[in-house]
């Protein structure tokens, strides 16, 4: 049988190269096609051909951004189920999240247009002081120049639409480095960029080896590094970046806290979805609850049933509830925390065996600070619960992270609310909710090692954009 080549998009150009990468399943190893690695050369010319139309980009009007994003939104949904299916394929992501990861990107692209008319000017009265008599100040916004993007595996198509959809709406160009083991769905959206009036070069979607990819963070043409990934792989970004402008989105382990005013059968079901959607693999998966004492047993109790009747199988089945991380190398990882932290005195409620690179959606009890599970991030289906009394205690135990990206809070009493809102460490709270909920507009990102920036096109927008004012 032959698979498909997937040419790499380079300034406008489809190229092979001499270096192939296969893109294997993770279910069950099959491959699924093969692209191409861009050496420097090849990174070379994107950046000059990016640079060449920076001031096309830059004086590009808004009614035509608004009408470049939103034709690429309409065409990822008339390829929504073929854009689904290869992210499916790529990632092992069950095909009913792929396809919601599709719609969300075409959703952001929509959001894009929307912002592209929005960039903000401002009028400045400057008389506070005497000498500022008679005397008006004007900003506008330009775009800030060259952006490198580093996407992760987890959201292959929409997290790399992150980047590209505020680059166009900003006028900026943009070069792009997909994750190795999932390129090819935003491979695939290179076809549908190609076919708009974006000048040649404006966008560039290379697959490349760690060494070429260490240019986007150290090259000084490029003015902001937007990076999604591993929290240790960002920090050193940033210190190697020289004068650019950094995005770091870097993930967690996000807190769950379920008050016993709450509704319990609601929060249940949705602390399933937060806790298991993709095997965990998603950087707000909510990884550790906090349940008040009350309840707590019950709640153990319930969600072990659901997780129990959780659907292995296929990610191409609409049926999939849960199937095979990214690969053996974290699957074995997360098994060893996990027998870790059995040993240290965390009590087992379900799970924890791991076939190949499939873990079994793992409950944990009892865990506590010493444990990797409960103080890094599992990025798998693993979760671990815990107990408190007062207000207080929860947040306590919700902030006792290096982490601070997002917190799910269940209560119905708006007094509660309110305190966990002004004393939770992190970047966004979501009430009656798991921490897993994100809208694709809101400003999105974290605190303390979470991040630096926040993400939501709009948000995205405002780094590659810089204020210029005209004093008259």
């Amino acid at each position: 049988m032959q698979h498909p080549l997937y040419p790499i998009y380079s300034a406008g150009q489809f190229i092979s190269t001499s270096q192939t990468l296969e893109v294997k399943n993770p279910f069950d190893n099959s491959l699924v096609g093969t692209t191409y690695l861009a050496n420097a050369t090849d990174l070379e010319e994107a950046i000059i051909k990016a640079l060449s139309v920076k001031d096309e980009l830059s004086k590009m009007p808004s009614f035509k951004k608004d009408e470049i994003l939103r034709q690429i939104s309409n065409a990822i949904i008339a390829q929504k189920n073929e854009l689904a299916t290869l992210l499916c394929l790529e990632s092992a992501k069950p095909m009913k999240y792929a396809l919601a990861e599709i719609e969300r990107s075409a959703q952001t692209f929509l959001i894009a247009a929307e912002e592209s008319k929005r960039i903000p000017k401002e009028y400045i009265s400057l008389d506070w002081t005497s000498n500022g008599d008679g005397k008006i100040g004007m900003v506008h916004y330009f775009p800030i120049g060259l952006v490198a993007g580093i996407a992760p595996f987890n959201f292959p198509m929409n997290l790399a639409v992150h980047k590209i959809a505020p680059a166009i709406a900003s006028g900026c160009p943009i070069i792009l480095k997909p994750a190795s083991r999932t390129p090819l769905s935003c491979l695939a959206l290179a076809k549908i960029i190609d076919q708009t009036a974006l000048p040649k070069g404006a966008i560039s979607i290379l697959p490349m080896d760690r060494k070429t990819g260490q240019l986007l963070v150290t090259d000084e043409r490029f003015k902001l590094l937007s990076f999604t990934g591993s929290p240790e792989i960002g920090w050193n970004m940033k210190n190697q970046c020289g004068k650019k402008k950094v995005v770091l989105e870097l993930g967690g382990n996000a807190a769950t806290i379920i008050t016993p005013n709450a509704d319990i059968k609601d929060a249940i079901q949705k602390s399933l979805m937060g806790a298991f959607a993709y095997s965990g693999q998603i950087c707000i998966h909510a990884q550790r609850f906090i349940v008040h004492k009350s309840i707590y047993q019950y709640f153990i109790d319930e969600l072990k049933q659901l997780t129990l009747q959780l659907n292995y199988g296929n990610p191409i089945e609409v049926s999939t509830d849960i199937s095979h991380l990214i690969d053996e190398e974290n699957a074995i990882r997360i098994e060893n925390w996990v027998n870790e932290a059995i040993e240290q005195g965390a009590q087992l409620i379900c799970g924890g065996k791991r076939t190949g690179s499939y873990m079994t959606p793992t409950i944990l009890i009892n865990c506590n600070r010493t444990m990797k599970v409960y103080t890094e991030e599992v990025f798998g289906p693993v979760i671990c619960i815990n107990h408190y009394e007062t207000i207080e205690e929860a947040i306590h135990q919700a902030n006792d992270t290096k982490f601070g990206l997002q917190c799910g809070v269940f209560t119905n009493h708006i007094d509660e609310l309110h305190q966990f809102f002004h004393q939770l460490e992190v970047g966004g709270v979501i009430h009656n909710h798991v921490p897993t909920l994100r809208y694709d507009h809101m400003p999105y990102g974290g605190i303390k090692d979470s991040g630096l920036g926040r993400e939501g096109v709009k948000y995205a927008m405002m780094d590659m954009l810089e204020p210029k004012i005209m004093v008259q």
